[in-house]
Protein backbone atom coordinates (compact mmCIF):
# COMPACT_ATOMS: atom_id res chain seq x y z
CA UNK A 1 0.00 0.00 0.00
CA UNK A 2 1.27 3.58 -0.97
CA UNK A 3 1.06 5.86 1.69
CA UNK A 4 -2.28 8.17 1.72
CA UNK A 5 -1.56 12.15 1.21
CA UNK A 6 -4.09 14.74 1.88
CA UNK A 7 -3.48 18.14 0.49
CA UNK A 8 -5.79 19.75 3.25
CA UNK A 9 -3.72 18.15 5.87
CA UNK A 10 -0.53 19.77 4.43
CA UNK A 11 -2.20 22.91 4.27
CA UNK A 12 -3.95 23.15 7.45
CA UNK A 13 -1.69 22.03 10.05
CA UNK A 14 0.80 25.08 10.19
CA UNK A 15 -2.15 27.03 11.06
CA UNK A 16 -3.99 24.63 13.28
CA UNK A 17 -0.74 23.83 15.00
CA UNK A 18 -0.45 27.86 16.06
CA UNK A 19 -3.54 28.05 17.65
CA UNK A 20 -3.56 24.33 19.73
CA UNK A 21 -0.31 24.45 20.45
CA UNK A 22 -0.35 27.11 23.40
CA UNK A 23 -3.37 25.24 24.16
CA UNK A 24 -1.75 21.79 25.02
CA UNK A 25 1.31 23.27 26.49
CA UNK A 26 0.45 21.54 30.14
CA UNK A 27 -1.46 18.41 28.30
CA UNK A 28 -0.25 15.31 28.77
CA UNK A 29 -2.38 12.76 26.51
CA UNK A 30 -4.37 13.07 23.92
CA UNK A 31 -6.77 11.09 21.76
CA UNK A 32 -7.30 12.30 18.10
CA UNK A 33 -10.90 11.21 16.74
CA UNK A 34 -10.86 10.31 13.19
CA UNK A 35 -6.95 10.45 12.41
CA UNK A 36 -7.59 9.84 8.87
CA UNK A 37 -4.09 9.32 6.98
CA UNK A 38 -2.25 9.96 10.01
CA UNK A 39 -0.65 13.01 8.68
CA UNK A 40 -2.04 15.26 11.57
CA UNK A 41 -0.50 13.22 14.19
CA UNK A 42 2.90 12.51 13.06
CA UNK A 43 2.94 16.35 12.39
CA UNK A 44 1.76 17.58 15.77
CA UNK A 45 3.13 14.78 18.05
CA UNK A 46 6.13 16.04 16.24
CA UNK A 47 6.21 19.59 17.44
CA UNK A 48 4.89 18.39 20.94
CA UNK A 49 6.77 15.76 22.26
CA UNK A 50 5.26 16.28 25.88
CA UNK A 51 2.00 14.68 24.23
CA UNK A 52 1.23 11.29 24.24
CA UNK A 53 -0.84 11.35 20.59
CA UNK A 54 -3.56 8.52 20.48
CA UNK A 55 -4.35 8.09 16.63
CA UNK A 56 -8.43 6.36 16.24
CA UNK A 57 -10.24 6.02 13.36
CA UNK A 58 -12.70 3.13 11.76
CA UNK A 59 -10.73 0.14 10.63
CA UNK A 60 -10.19 0.69 7.32
CA UNK A 61 -7.88 3.87 7.46
CA UNK A 62 -5.52 1.68 10.23
CA UNK A 63 -3.26 0.74 7.59
CA UNK A 64 -2.57 4.20 6.28
CA UNK A 65 -1.86 5.51 9.52
CA UNK A 66 0.14 2.66 10.53
CA UNK A 67 2.55 3.50 7.45
CA UNK A 68 2.68 7.03 8.49
CA UNK A 69 3.81 6.32 11.92
CA UNK A 70 6.09 4.03 10.74
CA UNK A 71 8.12 6.08 8.70
CA UNK A 72 8.14 8.80 11.54
CA UNK A 73 9.48 6.58 13.80
CA UNK A 74 8.15 8.70 16.73
CA UNK A 75 8.06 7.58 20.62
CA UNK A 76 4.99 9.91 21.52
CA UNK A 77 2.32 8.50 19.06
CA UNK A 78 0.10 5.68 20.21
CA UNK A 79 -0.75 2.80 16.88
CA UNK A 80 -4.25 3.77 16.03
CA UNK A 81 -7.63 2.40 18.06
CA UNK A 82 -10.57 1.27 16.27
CA UNK A 83 -13.22 4.29 16.63
CA UNK A 84 -16.77 3.77 15.86
CA UNK A 85 -19.30 6.50 17.54
CA UNK A 86 -21.51 3.75 17.01
CA UNK A 87 -20.17 1.59 19.02
CA UNK A 88 -17.17 2.92 20.96
CA UNK A 89 -16.40 2.53 25.03
CA UNK A 90 -16.03 5.94 25.36
CA UNK A 91 -15.09 5.14 29.41
CA UNK A 92 -12.28 2.71 29.17
CA UNK A 93 -9.79 5.77 28.87
CA UNK A 94 -9.15 9.12 29.89
CA UNK A 95 -7.41 11.80 28.46
CA UNK A 96 -6.17 15.55 29.14
CA UNK A 97 -7.54 16.37 25.54
CA UNK A 98 -9.39 15.46 22.76
CA UNK A 99 -8.33 17.09 19.03
CA UNK A 100 -10.83 16.31 16.08
CA UNK A 101 -10.27 17.42 12.70
CA UNK A 102 -12.99 17.52 9.65
CA UNK A 103 -15.11 15.16 11.01
CA UNK A 104 -17.99 16.47 12.15
CA UNK A 105 -19.38 17.22 8.70
CA UNK A 106 -18.47 13.64 7.12
CA UNK A 107 -19.62 11.44 9.83
CA UNK A 108 -23.85 11.70 10.16
CA UNK A 109 -25.24 13.82 12.88
CA UNK A 110 -26.81 10.30 14.85
CA UNK A 111 -22.77 9.74 15.42
CA UNK A 112 -22.13 13.86 16.13
CA UNK A 113 -25.12 13.48 18.80
CA UNK A 114 -22.74 10.53 20.46
CA UNK A 115 -19.54 11.49 19.81
CA UNK A 116 -19.79 14.38 22.19
CA UNK A 117 -21.43 12.96 25.08
CA UNK A 118 -18.47 10.28 24.52
CA UNK A 119 -16.05 13.19 24.50
CA UNK A 120 -17.44 14.08 27.94
CA UNK A 121 -16.81 10.92 29.02
CA UNK A 122 -13.29 10.36 27.94
CA UNK A 123 -12.37 13.71 29.30
CA UNK A 124 -10.52 14.62 32.35
CA UNK A 125 -12.04 17.34 34.62
CA UNK A 126 -9.97 20.67 33.18
CA UNK A 127 -9.81 18.65 29.75
CA UNK A 128 -9.96 20.10 26.32
CA UNK A 129 -12.40 19.69 23.23
CA UNK A 130 -10.61 20.68 20.45
CA UNK A 131 -12.76 20.58 16.90
CA UNK A 132 -11.79 22.14 13.81
CA UNK A 133 -13.63 22.06 10.56
CA UNK A 134 -15.96 24.89 8.74
CA UNK A 135 -19.30 25.68 10.77
CA UNK A 136 -22.86 27.27 10.30
CA UNK A 137 -23.92 30.16 12.63
CA UNK A 138 -27.44 30.93 12.93
CA UNK A 139 -28.40 28.64 10.37
CA UNK A 140 -26.10 30.47 8.00
CA UNK A 141 -23.37 29.43 6.11
CA UNK A 142 -20.29 32.05 6.61
CA UNK A 143 -19.58 31.96 3.29
CA UNK A 144 -20.27 30.93 -0.69
CA UNK A 145 -17.23 28.50 -0.50
CA UNK A 146 -18.93 26.93 2.14
CA UNK A 147 -22.27 26.65 0.42
CA UNK A 148 -20.84 24.88 -2.06
CA UNK A 149 -18.95 22.52 -0.40
CA UNK A 150 -22.47 21.59 1.22
CA UNK A 151 -23.65 20.70 -1.94
CA UNK A 152 -20.38 18.70 -2.93
CA UNK A 153 -21.07 16.78 0.98
CA UNK A 154 -24.96 15.85 0.01
CA UNK A 155 -23.71 14.95 -2.87
CA UNK A 156 -21.74 11.99 -1.64
CA UNK A 157 -23.77 11.42 0.93
CA UNK A 158 -27.21 12.92 2.13
CA UNK A 159 -26.33 12.36 5.87
CA UNK A 160 -23.17 14.13 5.34
CA UNK A 161 -23.18 18.40 5.82
CA UNK A 162 -21.58 20.84 7.36
CA UNK A 163 -22.78 21.88 11.41
CA UNK A 164 -24.31 24.34 13.09
CA UNK A 165 -22.42 25.81 15.92
CA UNK A 166 -25.40 26.40 18.09
CA UNK A 167 -26.55 22.55 17.98
CA UNK A 168 -22.31 21.76 18.38
CA UNK A 169 -22.34 23.88 21.53
CA UNK A 170 -25.65 23.03 23.13
CA UNK A 171 -24.40 19.35 22.76
CA UNK A 172 -20.95 20.37 24.69
CA UNK A 173 -23.17 22.18 27.34
CA UNK A 174 -24.82 19.77 28.37
CA UNK A 175 -21.96 17.49 28.72
CA UNK A 176 -20.28 19.19 30.74
CA UNK A 177 -18.15 21.26 28.36
CA UNK A 178 -18.04 24.96 28.30
CA UNK A 179 -16.36 26.99 25.15
CA UNK A 180 -13.71 28.78 25.77
CA UNK A 181 -12.54 30.08 22.67
CA UNK A 182 -13.77 30.01 18.79
CA UNK A 183 -11.23 30.56 16.24
CA UNK A 184 -11.52 31.97 12.70
CA UNK A 185 -9.27 30.01 10.36
CA UNK A 186 -7.85 30.17 6.83
CA UNK A 187 -10.61 28.56 4.12
CA UNK A 188 -13.48 29.84 5.99
CA UNK A 189 -12.84 27.02 8.82
CA UNK A 190 -13.10 27.66 12.61
CA UNK A 191 -11.49 25.89 15.92
CA UNK A 192 -14.02 25.63 18.48
CA UNK A 193 -12.41 24.91 21.92
CA UNK A 194 -14.23 23.55 24.55
CA UNK A 195 -13.29 22.88 28.39
CA UNK A 196 -14.61 19.73 30.96
CA UNK A 197 -16.25 21.47 34.20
Amino acid sequence: MIKPFAEACERNQQPILEVIQPLLEDKKHLLEIGSGTGQHAVFFAEKMPHITWQTADMLENHEGIHLWLKEASLNNILPPIELNAFTFDWSEQTYDAVFTANTAHIMPWSAVELMIPGVGKTLKTGGLFIIYGPFNYNGKFTSESNERFEQWLKNADPERGIRDFEAIEKLANVNGMHLLNDYEMPANNRILVWEKG
